[in-house]
């Protein structure tokens, strides 16, 4: 039997493949192998009091997104957080069970809290978050480095609520994600960003967007280094998420030769990002063209979902003692 998987996005904006290559990809690939619950967290991204117009148009382009990257709602529950109330429900219920202190420690909310104000969403979201890992009896969730964190508190959580309570929530265990982290183009020491120029490439960039970002990109920060520059390491990290293993072997081998010319690389990434981006782009303007097809699919995960997460919150109010 499978073990259940749980993960979530954020609709917060335009995906780029740094996202790609460092979570999404994987989700493809883990709903081979897994009983994957994978959610568009909306509720989560009220923290930062986006304008409701956009907050649903990037609801429904990022699950055309996940559909069109290769996510299948037949081998996967893909659904939306807001449409199963019982999340909010359960967070609530669980707050009882984390301490100011727990929360505090959190280093994305200290992040966060400086770039965004210390309102309370920011401060519980852990709290959420583990709702909707706790929620579907997660026994494995994927996390980066950045989130093991979030998902020890959700640990902590299952057990401090298991003890008062009586066994009713599974111990999920981390799935850690290997996959590299993708930097920015324009600063290889900086994290990708799509809301700075040069930074990124988007998943809906044309090709001339796309020419002109990776040939601007940092190569060499010092040429008379013996080691590979970040912005060298960068570049090769995308290839080895976009081409085949022999254009991968070919370039490394230029490299360690002493023959590579990064102009040479930065083409062979232009036709191998945009060989992927095409038939990923095609396949969800198809989706938003059709938004009765879209909202069919949310609807169809919301029906998949909803009666494990009914059946969950009976448990939960029944050992706490609720009518």
């Amino acid at each position: 039997m499978q073990k259940r998987l749980v993960s979530g996005i954020q609709p917060s904006g335009t995906l780029h493949i740094g996202n790609y290559l460092g979570a999404l990809k994987q989700w493809v690939d883990l709903q081979n192998y897994y009983d994957c619950f994978f959610s568009v967290v909306d509720y989560h991204a009220l923290t930062l009091k986006p304008k409701p117009e956009d907050l649903r148009q990037q609801t429904l382009e990022t699950v055309a997104m996940l559909i069109a990257l290769g996510v299948d709602p037949k081998n996967c529950v893909l659904f939306v957080q807001s449409q199963i109330p019982e999340h909010a429900e359960l967070n609530w219920l669980l707050s009882p069970f984390v301490t100011v202190g727990q929360l505090n420690r959190m280093t994305q909310y200290k992040e966060k809290s400086d770039r965004h104000g210390q309102n309370i969403g920011l401060l519980t979201y852990p709290v959420l978050m583990a709702a909707d890992i706790l929620m579907y009896d997660a026994q494995v969730v994927p996390v980066g480095e950045d989130q093991v964190q979030h998902l020890e508190l959700a640990r902590e959580v299952a057990r401090s609520f298991n003890a008062h309570a009586g066994q009713t929530f599974t111990e999920p265990k981390p799935l850690l994600n290997k996959a590299a982290r993708i930097m920015a183009l324009n600063d290889p020491k900086r994290k990708m960003s799509k809301s700075i120029a040069g930074s990124a490439i988007g998943l809906l960039d044309d090709e001339a967007a796309v020419t002109a970002t990776i040939r601007r990109a940092v190569t060499d920060s010092d040429p008379n280094s013996n080691k590979m520059s970040p912005g060298i390491v960068n570049l090769f990290t995308i290839l080895e998420g976009f081409s085949d293993e022999e254009t991968v072997k070919k370039f490394q081998e230029k490299y360690q030769d002493g023959q590579l010319k990064y102009s040479e690389l930065k083409e062979q990434l232009i036709e191998d990002v945009m060989a992927f981006l095409k038939p990923v782009q095609k396949g969800y303007q198809s989706l938003m063209a059709h938004p009765d097809k879209l909202e069919l699919i949310i609807a169809e995960g919301t029906k998949k979902a909803r009666p494990i997460a009914a059946a969950k919150m009976a448990l939960v109010k029944k050992n706490l003692g609720l009518i």
